[in-house]
């Protein structure tokens, strides 16, 4: 008979639990079960979406976003590569929080939205997501290249309604680390057609360290946190550890916040995140480093890690109108940023 209990190496309950053995225990919670695209509109929002792979080997995949448009619509889109939050190895773009997310993004900033289904760890340990999101920023690029090719794998709702002129990446927690970690690349290798990045934004982004900043927890406190204990089981090669420029842009050897590869940089906090003092450090860090481009720090009081993408789910009865105004708000300032 098997043992009922199995030694934990690393667990976010109720989310994921890792045992020493190398299982992977990922708990459902409300509103993280897979959904369906909605080729012939969401019921709400008016928005299309589809799956599509990007790649067969190695095999990952993608949910599009497409606005409801008028039929003179003639107008190019922005077009948006999101990477979602989730630690790096939970959640997906195909959940109902991130199915709504996107749905309302798209609506109200009217953008081609390409939401990447990247690979988890610690199955897929980093970098593996990282080149999962950069293969397919890549893919997206390749569209501004023979634009009325009849290549099966080109999308045509890129080809018909996107504007290459205007890319934007962007991302929510870990969504927003992989969305840094891809400017700065693209800052040094370029895209395919020569497409560059119009802007980022990075909401709450999960930034850490080897020692606390701000009101974060001191002494042994600290090296418990679940930012600090979750990168080691996510990229245990990691060079450096927790100092590991990927994680902490303001560490030892890391490379000059000069060379983000866009033109526009939104960095959005929540006051009460545990991950908010990372942010505002990282906002400063791109300010002092020189770099040319539009920079804006947005920053929502009162809010906990992410609030906009769960939109009030889980917020406390008396708080709820409160939030509602404040997810109005987030999605407002994401919206503006997107044109």
């Amino acid at each position: 008979m098997a043992s009922i209990a199995k030694e934990l190496a690393f667990k976010s309950y109720p989310f994921i639990r890792i045992f020493q053995d190398g299982t992977v225990e990922r708990i459902p919670f409300p509103y993280s079960s897979y959904v369906p695209p909605s080729p012939d509109q969401d019921p709400e929002t008016g928005v299309y979406s589809k799956d599509i792979t990007i790649s067969d080997n190695p095999k990952f995949s993608a949910r599009l976003f497409l606005p409801n448009l008028p039929q003179d619509q003639t107008q190019k889109l922005s077009i948006l590569v999101y990477f979602h939050g989730g630690a790096f190895c939970m959640a997906s773009t195909f959940s109902f929080l991130h199915q709504r997310y996107l749905n309302r993004l798209v609506s109200e900033a009217k953008v081609v939205a390409v939401s990447v289904e990247y690979r988890l760890a610690p199955e897929n340990p980093l970098p593996i997501a990282y080149e999962d999101c950069w293969a397919a920023l890549q893919w997206v690029a390749s569209h501004s290249i023979n634009k009325g090719s009849s290549d099966g794998n080109k999308e045509t709702w890129l080809l018909n309604y996107g504007d290459f002129d205007r890319v934007y990446i962007g991302g929510d927690s870990a969504g927003g680390n992989i969305a840094h970690n891809l400017v700065m690349k693209a800052g040094v290798e370029g895209l395919c057609g020569g497409v560059k990045i119009l802007g980022a934004f990075l909401s709450c982004p999960y930034f850490w360290g080897s020692k606390p900043i701000g009101s974060e927890p001191k002494g042994e406190n600290f090296e418990k946190t679940l930012p600090y204990l979750v990168w080691d089981f996510v990229y245990p090669s990691a060079p450096g550890g927790i100092d590991n420029p990927m994680v902490n842009p303001a560490g030892e050897g890391a490379p000059s916040l000069t060379g983000l590869g866009c033109s526009k940089l939104l960095v959005c906090v929540a006051g009460k995140d545990h991950l908010r003092d990372r942010g505002v450090q990282y906002y400063d860090l791109v300010k002092e480093s020189g770099w040319k481009g539009e920079l804006e720090l947005f920053e929502v009081e009162g809010e906990d890690h992410c609030f906009h993408v769960s939109l009030g789910i889980e917020t406390k009865t008396d708080q709820t109108e409160t939030t509602t105004e404040n997810v109005k708000k987030m999605f407002k300032r994401l919206a503006s940023f997107l044109v």
